[in-house]
């Protein structure tokens, strides 16, 4: 089939690697390079350096609105265009170019989690599944008809990246179901009434409120892992708390109160349980294992 391919982070990358194996790809579309970095150097997407590794041609309109879009595609005639975590807002003229339209992967379980952080909010609320959807794709936000689903539990300890890391493999397994079978498939309405929205992450959800629930907090530490990171505070220094535990320690001390016993660092909830944190990092230093850390510091009190 040939294909055009939309997307712009690392989740798309095995999508497009896939479609690779599998079809013809005419052409990428991904955002504009970006500077990133100390030093603020300019970045290429990681699609677009998947794309050139495979000489595919890569096209980074700053936004598809304004019709830069329509002669590139009349010259590619695409069947089919696959959109993963592009970017941007494709408008009714793109969606029906194609033979077969567009069609989207999204990593949530639609129509739950519609919008732009599906996997972070997955964890942050605790879900016991999550899962890749794909859609035919409409003007709505996620609103298409879906196509395709596949579900993965979501482990206790899961974080968040790693879920990513699984899901966008999953979204390549969809990706490939979807199109071999895309004169077949019967589309299914989403069900507006269930639908939630998944906001982009913010570092004000960074903070820790240690009057939570131990798995409450536990959730937005993995929830918020690799980024923003969760955070507390103690005597004025920030650390960023990448990794905890649950326990079975229960604790009449007040939420925040800091226990640690032989190398390890326990702190009381709200639900008066002790959770284990595990990898920290103090401002202005590295990510150590609380084990580390406390050969050459001294933890006590209570975190803010």
């Amino acid at each position: 089939m040939r294909v055009v391919f939309m997307g712009t982070p690392d989740f798309a990358v095995p999508i497009l690697e896939r479609l690779i194996e599998k079809h013809e790809v005419l052409g990428v579309f991904t955002q504009p390079d970006k500077p990133k970095g100390r030093h603020m150097t300019l970045t290429p997407p990681e699609v677009k350096v998947c794309a050139c590794a495979h000489n595919i041609p890569v096209f980074q309109p700053e936004s598809v609105k304004h019709g830069e879009a329509m002669p590139i595609l009349n010259d590619l005639m695409p069947d089919i265009i696959v959109v993963a975590a592009y970017g941007q807002i494709l408008k009714n003229d793109i969606l029906e170019f194609p033979k077969y339209g567009c069609v989207n992967a999204h990593g949530s379980i639609l129509p739950k989690y519609r919008g732009a952080a599906p996997i972070q909010r997955a964890v942050l609320d605790g879900e016991k599944y999550a899962g890749v959807t794909s859609m035919k794709m409409g003007e709505g936000l996620d609103t298409g008809d879906m196509l395709i689903m596949k579900k993965v539990e979501i482990g206790e300890n899961e974080t968040a990246g790693e879920l990513f890391d699984r899901l966008s493999n999953l979204a390549a397994d969809v990706i490939e179901e979807t199109l071999d079978n895309i004169e077949t498939i019967k589309p299914i309405p989403q069900n507006d009434e269930e639908s939630t929205y998944a906001k982009m992450l913010s570092k004000d959800e960074c903070p820790i409120n240690w009057e939570k629930t131990a798995q409450e907090i536990h959730n937005q530490v993995r929830g918020l892992n690799p980024w923003p990171t969760a955070t507390t505070e103690l005597n004025s220094v920030v650390f960023k708390v990448h990794s905890t535990l649950l326990t079975d320690r229960k604790t009449n001390s007040l939420p925040g109160t800091i226990n640690v016993e032989k190398g390890r660092l326990f702190v009381a909830t709200g639900d008066q349980r002790e959770i284990e944190i595990l990898e920290i990092q103090p401002q202005g230093g590295k990510r150590m294992d609380v084990k580390s850390y406390l050969l050459g510091h001294t933890l006590e009190g209570a975190f803010n």
